[in-house]
């Protein structure tokens, strides 16, 4: 089981980074490098932290509170690697948390339920969480990292136990108390930094909001399926390995 869950795990995430780093390459690099060029122009030492919206959707950005400059890989190719690299990471992780919650669920692994997790990733991890705090760009005004960090985890964690009491367990109570964690880390309010006046058009910020919550919706849906696809495809090798073992 442990190898199986593995094996699929890495199938997975591999095509769903794949899948996620074409489409940050197109569709939010570009904004965010030119966010960055506004930002160098509003300060002549700008201090960066290195973002990937799929990765830390809530909080992607910069820490501003932060006194000594932090590491970034370097623009360009090593930007790019470095960010496909960290997608692929992060996409074997979150593909194996989705297959150990489907077999703690004693669900059958199929493409189709596997996606219907997905989906729940997607709305625990990336939209629940950005309703908050939406992916922001370099240069944007934001809380400090530690609390905006807090609160995404919180967000994420209660999202997902309450969409299983609704989904899953469905009885009245747990329906109530399911809806309770999904609402109670947005009436309790997400942390947020000091209006300021950006020179940065703010479509830029609406795009790279709109953007990253596309291709996070694409990356948990590319997850599920080929998750539920590698699940079944395994087992399929295992069956035909242990008949020829038998037949021999």
């Amino acid at each position: 089981m442990t190898k199986r869950l593995l094996a699929a795990a890495l199938v997975a995430g591999f095509l769903a980074a794949c899948v996620a780093s074409a489409l940050q390459f197109a569709l939010t690099s570009p904004l965010i490098l030119a966010a960055e060029k506004y930002e160098t122009a509003a300060a002549p030492a700008p201090v960066h932290a290195f973002a990937n919206p799929l990765i830390v959707l809530a909080h992607a950005g910069h820490d501003h509170g932060a006194d000594e400059a932090q590491w970034q890989p370097a623009p360009g190719l090593p930007r790019l690697a470095f960010t496909a690299l960290a997608t692929l990471v992060s996409g074997v992780g979150y593909a194996l948390l989705l297959g150990a919650v489907l077999v703690a669920a004693g669900r059958t692994v199929t493409p189709s339920e596997a996606l219907t997790f997905g989906i729940g990733g997607f709305l625990s991890a990336s939209l629940a969480p950005a309703i908050g705090l939406p992916p922001e760009l370099p240069g944007m005004a934001a809380a400090a990292l530690e609390a905006r960090q807090l609160w995404w985890v919180a967000t994420a964690l209660a999202t997902a136990a309450g969409l299983y009491l609704v989904a899953i367990r469905r009885g009245p109570a747990a329906v109530a108390l399911g809806l309770a964690l999904i609402v109670a880390p947005h009436v309790w309010g997400a942390p947020h930094g000091p209006e300021e006046i950006s020179a940065m058009p703010p479509v830029f910020a609406a795009q790279f909001t709109a953007r990253s919550l596309a291709i996070a919706f694409a990356f948990w849906a590319v997850l599920g399926l080929a998750f539920g696809w590698a699940w079944g495809a395994v087992e399929g090798r295992q069956g035909v390995a242990r008949q020829t073992g038998v037949t021999a």
